[in-house]
């Protein structure tokens, strides 16, 4: 059996990937501007370039903290096992949640730099809209049944490719282009380009995420019901554990 990774290291992969994440999907968006004025050519070079960067991005990191890169999935990980004293730590959900955020916000800033924008801009790209609220609630459902329905059925080798096949659909499927992840969402709100989102259009998208992450772990229960599969499934799950989204949507 191989020794517990140190909360630090995990928590600094989950800044590092998250961050990476969001300049993914920022820096395409901005690319994806400059280098066409056709909305989907723009969204399709955007969302390609997430499904391979999140993919490459969970492979890489999932060994190390499960490469959740986003605060729904640490939390329902969390509540998913908070009875069996086997899961994550009430201080590494503060750990990974804090990570997150912050890596988030590097990468929005990264992303901006790189393409010599200002390193800070708040996002003008007003989401304020039921019909999107609705979107993220069904993208991050979709998400965490995902996650842990692999997890519940012992295939989380698989998760990589899944949830950045999942996203990837995501993008076009629905209406908010499915960010999927609170971190990402408030990444997001710094940078004024393709990717961005209004600060005053926060508090409503995180809460249908949130609101999707609770249906999502309803589902998983309805669907694969309440017991886990052996400790040892469950750890092989773990390592290839990831995230989104957003993120993604990212």
């Amino acid at each position: 059996m191989t020794a517990p990774v140190p909360l630090l290291r995990r928590a600094a992969a989950e800044a590092v990937g998250t961050a990476l994440l969001v300049a993914v999907v920022v820096g395409s968006g901005i690319q994806a501007a400059h280098l066409s004025s056709d909305g989907g050519v723009r969204l399709l070079a955007n969302s390609l370039a997430t499904v391979f960067g999140l993919g490459v991005l969970i492979t890489l990191l999932g060994p190390v903290s499960g490469a959740h890169f986003n605060p729904v999935v640490t939390l329902a990980a969390w509540w998913s096992e908070r009875r069996t004293g086997r899961g994550l730590t009430g201080r590494a959900v503060i750990a990974y949640v804090s990570a997150q955020t912050l890596g988030a916000i590097a990468g929005a800033v990264l992303a901006n730099a790189m393409f010599a924008r200002p390193l800070v801009r708040w996002s003008t790209h007003d989401r304020s809209a039921g019909h999107l609220w609705l979107g993220e609630v069904v993208a991050t459902a979709g998400l965490v049944l995902l996650i842990f329905g692999l997890a519940r059925t012992g295939r989380g080798q698989l998760t990589p490719a899944s949830v950045a096949s999942y996203i990837g659909a995501a993008y076009w499927f629905t209406s908010s282009t499915s960010f999927a992840n609170p971190a990402v969402t408030v990444g997001r709100a710094f940078t004024d380009t393709f990717a961005g989102i209004a600060p005053a259009s926060l508090a409503p998208f995180i809460a249908a995420q949130f609101l999707g992450a609770g249906l999502g772990l309803a589902l998983v229960v309805l669907l694969f019901g309440r017991t886990a599969p052996a400790r040892a499934a469950v750890q092989d799950a773990e390592s290839e554990l990831s995230a989104p989204v957003a993120p993604l949507n990212p």
